[in-house]
This record gives structure tokens, C-alpha cells and sequence, in this order.
């Protein structure tokens, strides 16, 4: 018994914030019929090849789904929604501005036809306001957001290397629906739900924000170091690899300087005796560092760094992550069909391992339309009505 099942999902999405939504919705055992442009589908079907010929953004948030194909312009295909959605829990949408309205399908129009259900719209900014007819995309929205003015180097900003917008968006929208499904299980009745990707990076952006407060100076851009504590950051080691550096408090630094860089007389050093005045000589503090740092290897320093108890990292790439330890360990690793053969998939966080008595749904990645006429059948549609509703191309 999964959180979800027996929850019924209609998905009119694309790219990632809905999907990513509706995909965790799915990991939890709900039932996500994501309906798709008949021909075309998903427009993330198409970004790269590199899974197995597959779009690598379409099956990191697209598994465990039912894709059916619909061009909701016709009327029959209308009708096939409606039927959907009669019972329905869940409708997620991050359609254009202002279409899902002109489809009739705002929450206001559905909900009088189905009162217990939820409706959830992700956009860029939000139903109302100056911006709310804008096109917004990830990158887009790291930069309205204020991101991209603290993330980079004190030379130029840069965006985060994955959708982080999308994916606070869809994060939010995902919490939203389980919050409005408790809500109904009190009330009886469904809700309103608007994401704007705009709201939830700022939301996300609330450490500098407060740091700026009443006209302050921002916090500067750092590249991997953190901007106002230092020690905290990339440092070099003799074997060409990279250790990221976390020292939090002034228990710690005493430690570093002892037991680390072996010069305990370092710690009462006034240039360095706090914080702030280790970040205003920082390169001073960087260069004592690097030299210590450069006459050991990455994995020795990682050994003394955890023998006393100093925060610190890998430097990974993405082939380090997939032979990661840690997961392998836990076991955080389990098996997704999809049309072009089996790939690896991690197990959502906080679900039990792919071993436990209780498991993850993790079901295949559907390939477009692969379950159209299962769906209408299931609708009651006769084989001489389904036939006409492809001759039409209509699904």
C-alpha cells in the first residue's frame, strides 16, 4: 500500500516543473495519465538522445505515467478529457499563459463540475499581474529571481547547472497537492493551486535577500566558495583533485589550525581571530592553506578532515555520482524499463530501498501514446469509435 494509490492524476504538462511534479505524485503510487500532442508530444521527448536514444529530461521526470494523446482543440478529444477528469482527483497543468482558461479548464469552470477536485497551475509568473502573459523559462527565471546575481564569479554570474527553477516549482506544486488532498480529506471539497516559478525562487533566495536588507551590499559572487564565511570553499591538493573546505565556528577553525594545518599558533593569529576578518584576508588565509593542502593528496586530506571532524567533500563529476559509495551502500539505486531497455534510476529520498518490504513505484517510462486506446476502452469507447478518433487524429 502505497500513500497515493488509488489518487488519479490528469497531467496536461511538458518540460519539467509539471512533470517533475506529477512524477513524485507517481513515486507515491498515484495514477498519472499524462496527455500529450498526438505526432509531437512532449516537446522534452526531444531535447537530447542521450539515454538509450531517449531525451535524458523526459526520463528523469516521466516515469511510473500512462501517455495518452489528445489534441484538445477538437471536440471529441474534449470529451475524452471530461471523462478523465469526472474522477479525477488531481489536475496539473503548465500550459501557456491564459490556455488552460480557454480550454474551460480553470478551476473556477471545473470545479463546479467536480467539486472535490484539485486543480494545480504552474507558470512562470503567477494568473494575475504585470508579468503574468510573459514567457518564462528556467533560466529566465534565475535571473528575475535575483539568482544569477549571487551565483557565479566575481567576474560574471552563472546559472545553477540544472533546472533550479523548475525544479522549486515543481517541488512547491508537488507539497501544494499533498497538502490540498489532506485538506480535502477534512472538507470534502477540492482547491485552487497556482505555482509561479517567480515565487518560489524568491523563496529560495530568502539567505541573500534578508543579507541586502534595507539597501545592504549583496552578498558577492564566489564561484564554489561561500560568499561571507571563509574558510568554505574549492581547495587544490598536491594530486591535481579538488576538496571542498566547510568550517563553521571558531571551535572548529582552532581544530583546523592544530590538527589540520598543523600551526596551532594560526588560531590566535589576529588577521584570522574571526570571520569577518578571515574573509577580509582571504587571500592571505587561502595562500597558508595551499600550501599545506598542495603537499597532500585529495584522499589523505579527506582522511584527516573526518579524523577531526571537519565538514569537507569530493569535488564529484557525474561519473563519480553514479559509482557514488554512499548510494551503492544504501542501496539508492533501482531499475526503470523504458521503450529502448532498462536504465538505473535513484530511489526517490526518503523512500525505502528497491529491497524493502514496502517499494518504490518506479514503473516504466511510457513511450508517446503507448497507452491511447487502453485508456479508451477503459472509457467505454467501441473499437469503430476509437478507429475514427485516430482517422481524425484527434489522440
Amino acid at each position: 500500500m502505497r500513500p497515493l494509490d488509488g489518487i488519479k492524476v490528469i497531467a496536461l504538462e511538458h518540460a519539467i516543473a509539471a512533470p517533475f511534479c506529477t512524477r513524485q505524485l507517481a513515486d507515491l503510487g498515484a495514477r498519472v495519465i499524462k496527455i500529450e500532442r498526438p505526432g509531437a508530444g512532449d516537446f522534452a521527448r526531444a531535447y537530447d538522445a542521450r539515454v538509450n536514444g531517449m531525451s535524458s529530461h523526459f526520463v528523469w521526470t516521466n516515469r511510473s505515467k500512462e501517455s495518452l494523446t489528445l489534441d484538445l482543440k477538437q471536440d471529441a478529444a474534449q470529451s475524452v478529457l471530461h471523462d478523465l477528469l469526472a474522477d479525477a482527483d488531481v489536475l496539473v497543468q503548465n500550459l501557456a499563459p491564459g490556455a488552460a482558461d480557454r480550454l474551460g479548464l480553470s478551476y473556477d469552470a471545473l470545479s463546479v463540475r467536480y467539486p472535490r477536485i484539485i486543480v494545480c497551475g504552474i507558470s512562470g509568473y503567477g494568473p494575475d499581474g504585470p508579468y503574468r502573459d510573459k514567457k518564462a523559462y528556467d533560466l529566465l527565471i534565475q535571473s528575475e529571481s535575483g539568482f544569477l546575481s549571487v551565483t557565479g564569479s566575481p567576474e560574471a554570474s552563472a546559472k545553477a547547472g540544472c533546472s533550479i527553477a523548475d525544479i522549486a516549482a515543481g517541488m512547491y506544486a508537488y507539497t501544494n497537492i499533498l497538502s490540498a488532498l489532506i485538506q480535502r480529506g477534512k472538507t470534502g471539497k477540492g482547491s485552487r493551486i497556482d505555482i509561479s516559478m517567480l515565487e518560489c525562487m524568491v523563496e529560495w533566495m530568502g539567505f541573500p535577500l534578508y543579507y541586502a536588507v534595507d539597501g545592504q551590499t549583496p552578498p558577492p559572487r564566489a564561484g564554489a566558495a561561500h560568499a561571507t564565511i571563509f574558510p568554505y570553499g574549492p581547495f587544490e591538493t598536491g594530486d591535481g583533485k579538488t576538496v571542498m573546505l566547510g568550517l563553521q565556528n571558531e571551535r572548529e577553525w582552532k581544530i583546523f589550525c592544530d590538527k589540520v594545518l598543523e600551526q596551532p599558533a594560526l588560531a590566535e593569529d589576529a588577521r584570522f581571530a574571526s570571520n569577518p576578518r578571515r574573509l577580509d584576508n582571504s587571500d592571505a588565509l587561502r595562500a597558508i592553506i595551499r600550501e599545506v593542502f598542495m603537499r597532500r593528496s585529495a584522499p589523505q586530506l579527506v582522511s584527516r578532515l573526518d579524523a577531526v571532524g571537519i565538514a569537507n567533500a569530493n569535488l564529484n563529476e557525474m561519473h563519480d555520482v553514479w559509482q557514488h559509495a554512499q548510494l551503492a551502500a544504501r542501496e539508492r539505486w533501482a531499475d526503470v524499463a523504458t521503450p529502448n531497455g532498462t536504465i538505473k534510476a535513484p530511489i526517490p529520498p526518503g523512500m525505502p530501498s528497491a529491497s524493502a518490504a514496502f517499494a518504490p513505484r518506479m514503473d516504466p517510462i511510457p513511450a508517446l501514446g503507448q497507452h491511447t486506446d487502453a485508456i479508451l476502452t477503459e472509457l467505454g469507447r467501441t473499437s469503430a469509435q476509437i478507429e475514427a478518433l485516430h482517422a481524425a487524429q484527434a489522440v
